[in-house]
């Protein structure tokens, strides 16, 4: 017994500092794509990153890394090598850009030195190295190259078999290409593999959304509705709610009496809750679409992304298939490749 509490502490341990340590790999991020535009002289999405907290970054955030051409990558390299070449980087930090590295070198085919970097966030941090790569590998790939953080997650999965978050981010990156299929069944792998109550709500929830693409919406419900067991607060509990309302609309439920259910007496003025304000049918769409504007919450994560994808759910509620497209069309155009509100949209496209 005291194995096993020994066993579930170097779990969360490292869960809690990653969780403390979010803000701080978003800022990280931000710098090197700073450093980046600087080196190539491309033109970047400046606003690419935003903070890493969970329900910011399920509803709409831009993807971490532009698309790069090919002759910017050494000098993307020959910047990390002097990043990593300080002496003052903590050991966390240090982690967070050998997977970038590890990434970029796996772009120019240097799979040798790409592994020999994740060798090394194993040492520099033993037991929360997985979750690092599991963490920034799904937002480099959204740069465009997913063949090389596929790469670079085989890689690591070689050190480390059959890690879940590991297995979840491969499922990540598939769900980026529209392998909806190859992503369940890598979810079904982790969750089976799942260590802690943390990695098996994350599997739920993107199990879910593997569902929900899939166009099986029942199951995708279900495991919305899993995934909210030991979130600690309405915030935290906001995403998966809103997600299993829009795969009880398309599963034919009552998405809206449970969601009043739970939402309580919640205070909803806080983004994202206006659109679970706007379900229930407390606020317009309109309304909706301006705080979605104006909010600055809302601005900093994309909030007009999240606010058409769910104006369009609640239009194929009401049976308005006309309505919902367009909702859906928009959705396409203002949310990125990476975001699981664009592969939502375009998989409902596909079926209306």
């Amino acid at each position: 017994m005291e194995g096993h509490r020994q066993s579930a502490d170097a779990v969360t341990g490292p869960l809690c500092q990653i969780a403390r340590m979010q803000p701080k790999i978003a800022r990280i991020l931000v710098a090197f794509a700073l450093l980046v535009t600087a080196c190539s002289g491309a033109s970047a999405q400046r606003n690419a990153v935003e903070a890493w907290d969970p329900s910011a970054r399920d509803f709409g955030r831009l993807p971490v890394e532009p698309n790069m051409p090919s002759d910017a990558r050494n000098s993307t390299l020959e910047a990390l090598n002097k990043i990593l070449a300080s002496s003052k980087l903590s050991d966390f930090d240090r982690s967070i850009y050998l997977s970038i590295r590890a990434y970029q070198l796996n772009r120019v085919g240097r799979q040798t030195d790409s592994q020999k970097d994740i060798a090394a966030m194993g040492k520099v941090l033993p037991t929360a190295w997985q979750l690092v790569l599991s963490s920034t590998l799904p937002e480099l790939a959204g740069g465009g190259d997913r063949a090389a953080a596929l790469r670079t997650l085989d890689s690591a999965l070689q050190q480390k078999p059959g890690d879940s978050w590991l297995v979840i981010a491969q499922a990540r990156v598939y769900m980026q290409l529209a392998d909806f299929q190859r992503a369940l069944a890598l979810l079904d792998e982790a969750l089976a593999g799942s260590t802690s109550p943390a990695d098996r709500r994350s599997a739920l929830y993107y199990r879910g959304h593997a569902y929900f693409d899939l166009g099986q919406y029942a199951q995708a419900a279900d495991d919305f509705d899993a995934t909210l067991a030991g979130r600690p607060s309405f915030r935290a509990r906001l995403g998966p709610l809103l997600w299993r309302y829009a795969a009880q609309v398309r599963a034919r439920r009552d998405a809206r009496a449970l969601l009043a259910k739970d939402v309580g007496n919640e205070n909803l003025s806080e983004w994202p809750a206006p659109i679970a304000k706007f379900l229930l049918g407390k606020m317009s769409a309109g309304e909706l679409e301006v705080t979605a504007e104006t909010d600055e919450a809302a601005s900093r994560t994309n909030g007009k992304c999240a606010a058409s994808f769910f104006i369009g759910i609640d239009a194929l509620r009401r049976g308005d298939k006309q309505r919902a497209r367009e909702q859906l069309q928009l959705t396409q155009a203002r949310c990125p490749t990476v975001s699981e509100l664009n592969w939502a949209a375009a998989s409902e496209l596909k079926r209306l």
